[in-house]
């Protein structure tokens, strides 16, 4: 396992596309929930919760988002729609992330959506610590109300995102990032 820092300077985003069997077994996916509840959770509310699918989900759930597609759009083509069809089909194992953020007497919304996006990167990197790779993904079922509910949302809920977690079939690709220093400024009086 990387040490916590190697870790973080060696995580890279492998596309969903490129995440194969194996998947994380129940004991990899208990400790990368483990790991993404222990984030900043001002008021200890849990604004956040997760929903797994795998195995012969996946296909259930890409039969019904390709119909849910094509109702929405009736002229889309079958490259399109075969698209959609394949957006669970990717990895062998996706954990979405839903925001439980509201209205509470003490904690700001926003607190509560940051600490729902610090839970998403936190199972990010679990994975990664696992040997798995992970992308986060939001897409157009995300924001579809009939979609959203056909993958678990409560009423109230939002999706965070899409974590696909799987074998990574190709290697991770760096990508141009500016220096950090390019991106901090010192305060002074």
């Amino acid at each position: 396992m990387p040490d916590a820092l190697d870790l973080l300077l060696t995580r890279r985003t492998i596309p969903a596309i490129a995440l194969a069997e194996p998947g994380p077994t129940d004991a990899d996916i208990e400790t990368m929930l483990t790991a993404a509840i222990r984030v900043p959770d001002h008021g200890k509310i849990n604004p956040w919760r997760f929903v797994l699918y795998r195995g012969a989900a996946l296909a259930v759930i890409a039969d019904w988002l390709a119909a849910r597609y094509a109702a929405l759009n009736p002229t889309a083509d079958a490259a399109t729609l075969a698209k959609a069809r394949g957006s669970f089909l990717r990895a062998p194992v996706v954990i979405g992330v839903v925001s439980r953020a509201g209205p509470h007497v003490k904690v700001p919304e926003w607190e509560q959506v940051l600490s729902g996006g610090a839970a998403t990167m936190n199972l990010i990197l679990a994975a990664h610590a696992k040997g798995f790779a992970a992308q986060w993904l939001t897409e157009w079922y995300s924001y579809d109300a009939d979609a959203s509910a056909y993958l678990g949302l409560r009423s109230g809920e939002k999706f965070i995102g899409f974590v696909h977690v799987g074998t990574p079939t190709e290697a991770p690709v760096e990508r141009p990032r500016p220096p950090a220093a390019s991106l901090l400024t010192e305060w002074s009086a």
